[in-house]
């Protein structure tokens, strides 16, 4: 069942002769209303996968690649534990997979990873970073400390990519590069698991090659982590996810928030406006939210676990409409459209 479908998008020319793609028209996924007032839309694709990657449902162009940034890291993680990498806890695989706050303990489980490896911070190719984490960054302000590679969301997944580079007898120099043959590795990988060959290798915000895929297939890849059977490396990555959300993201945050309230679900956003959800037995959801912004997300990813994969609506109540504030007092909401279903 689709939504609303798209034609691929038109192409015009630049100076120079190339060729690039405008952005194809998408459905409103999302309404911000003001004291009654349609103020803003947020715009996007969405796309709903059965337990064996059939598209049940979809909104907008869900085969057009999208760069999942961070939705990428749960099946990324699978290819560390081929490479050989054993984590020693479930802690350790769940860092590895997600985007931590920068809380003490997030840095001191991405440094053991290291460690355990023969390894310290230097070692790392993500840039320096404040912690996410509002009263642990204010902290280090008011103490003039500066920014550092563990601190930053990304650490715990390089920590495991120098980690799974040892335990293969890769060279830890170069582990960025994308002909590194983790990185080769990690990108048949992420193929492997959409069923779909990987459509651009960029560069991401952490300085890791990052991999353009379809929503279709990011929620596919997700999908088949929690269908998995047990004992297998990607069940064992969907187990430490959602065993140890806190390691995912952290104190307030949204993935470690719905993995609590929600029992089996696997959750992981990325940055630019994507997010991509899983639950045994149900199928998968991932959307893309055409501007990037983080303010739509949430109400969308609430509305397809409740009206496709069947997660009942009050354990979604606090993400599905967020209120929009006026003086000292609500006067609005952001809310899903009616494309959404229900």
């Amino acid at each position: 069942m689709t939504a609303s479908s798209q034609g691929p998008a038109a192409s015009s020319r630049v100076a120079g002769g190339e060729e690039v793609l405008s952005w194809p028209d998408a459905p409103v996924l999302v309404e911000v209303r003001r004291s009654g007032f349609l103020e803003s839309v947020h715009r996007g694709a969405a796309v709903v996968v059965g337990p064996e990657g059939d598209v049940r449902w979809s909104a907008g162009d869900v085969a057009r690649p999208v760069l999942p940034r961070s939705a990428n890291k749960p099946v990324q993680a699978t290819a560390y534990l081929a490479a050989g990498w054993r984590p020693r806890s479930g802690e350790e695989l769940a860092i590895a997979a997600g985007s931590h706050a920068g809380e003490d303990g997030h840095r001191d489980l991405a440094a053991a990873v290291l460690a355990s490896a023969g390894l310290g911070p230097e070692a790392l190719g993500c840039p320096p970073a404040l912690p996410g984490h509002e009263p642990t960054r204010a902290a280090w302000l008011v103490a003039g400390r500066a920014p550092e590679r563990l601190a930053m969301n990304c650490s715990g997944k390089h920590s495991a990519m120098l980690a799974a580079c040892v335990a293969a007898g890769w060279p830890t120099e170069g582990y960025l590069d994308r002909d590194h043959p983790l990185q080769q590795a990690i990108e048949a990988r992420l193929g492997e698991a959409a069923g779909e060959p990987v459509a651009a290798v960029v560069v991401d915000g952490c300085g890791a090659p990052q991999h353009g895929l379809s929503l279709t297939g990011l929620a596919r890849g997700v999908g088949s982590l929690v269908a998995a059977p047990e004992g297998s490396p990607e069940r064992a990555v969907a187990d430490a996810v959602r065993a140890h959300p806190w390691y995912v993201a952290g104190t307030g945050r949204e993935d470690t928030d719905l993995m609590t309230a929600v029992p089996g679900l696997l959750v992981k956003g990325g940055a630019d406006g994507v997010h991509v959800a899983a639950l045994p037995g149900r199928g998968a959801v991932a959307l893309k939210l055409d501007d990037g912004g983080d303010r739509g997300r949430t109400p969308v990813l609430a509305a397809l676990l409740q009206h496709h994969l069947g997660v009942p609506a009050g354990a979604l109540a606090r993400w599905a409409v967020t209120p929009v504030t006026g003086g000292d007092g609500v006067v609005g909401e952001v809310r899903p459209s009616a494309v959404l279903g229900g």
